[in-house]
């Protein structure tokens, strides 16, 4: 059994602020073992990304790993990473650290899939990664996956393949006609195709600081046949969930489709 604390915080466009909300988050999140963000948890989108990316050892991270050590358990949460890390583009990198219950640094997982869609274009931004990280925290073997990712199913099946156990999924989903539908849908597909628990968090929405249309809420954990075991809604919070692994396999048994794969 792995506890998870779904973390939907609203997130502002100043660092601190959002290390103050994250490291409050993590105080809340009382008996979990892994903590999950949002994407873009350092600072909102938009073209102020690129002055306020940080280096993985800047104080951001090094907040949250404080803040992991402290309580004693895992963090997952999405920053911007500045140039060198996107090879002296100009642009930055859309990263998802993963840190463990000591405070370090286990992986970083650079977006692989941007948002140039519903007149967005994130790679005007970004610079995209190039390869799919499982790591594993609490004892669990995570795949990595941010936000427009989860529209590839190609990716999630490429993480099983590497040995992932879990699907973290982390956004910053964008408002519009359908799309906290598309959210829900696809978040469960991807949990469903791969009969894999997958935890999905997303920003909460933030009009007061924000009127970009990034964050419907929504965070859940969705079991190995697809069924939502939990649903934050839209509000911010933290709930902490249980991930039964005994039900993977038991999931398995009665749907064993990675079994039957042929291509």
């Amino acid at each position: 059994m792995t506890r998870i604390a779904l973390c939907q915080i609203p997130v502002s466009p100043d660092p601190s602020t959002n290390l103050k909300r994250a490291r409050e988050a993590l105080a809340a999140a009382e008996g979990a073992d892994l903590a999950i963000f949002p994407e873009a948890t350092l600072t909102r989108y938009g073209r102020r990304i690129t002055g306020l990316a940080e280096p993985l050892d800047g104080p951001f991270v090094s907040g949250l790993a404080e803040s992991a050590r402290t309580h004693g358990l895992a963090v997952i949460a999405g920053v911007f990473e500045p140039g060198e890390a996107a090879g002296g583009t100009g642009l930055v990198c859309n990263t998802a650290v993963a840190i463990d219950a000591r405070g370090a640094l286990r992986a970083a997982y650079r977006k692989i899939h941007l948002f140039d869609s519903f007149g967005a274009k994130e790679s005007d931004l970004v610079a995209p990664g190039s390869e799919p990280v499982v790591v594993e925290l609490a004892g669990v073997k995570v795949g990595l996956i941010t936000c427009y990712d989860v529209r590839f199913p190609e990716l999630a099946r490429a993480l099983v393949d590497r040995g992932a156990e879990l699907f973290a999924v982390i956004a910053a989903w964008g408002s519009g006609p359908l799309k906290e539908d598309h959210w829900v849908t696809l978040v469960r597909a991807r949990a469903l195709e791969n009969t894999m628990w997958t935890a999905a968090v997303g920003q909460a929405p933030n009009p007061a600081e924000s009127s970009d249309g990034f964050g419907v809420g929504r965070s859940m954990l969705v079991d190995p046949l697809g069924v939502v075991r939990a649903d934050l809604g839209t509000g911010p919070g933290v709930r902490v969930v249980e991930v039964d692994h005994d039900y993977t396999s038991d999931a398995r048994a009665t749907l064993p489709c990675l079994e039957h794969r042929v291509l």
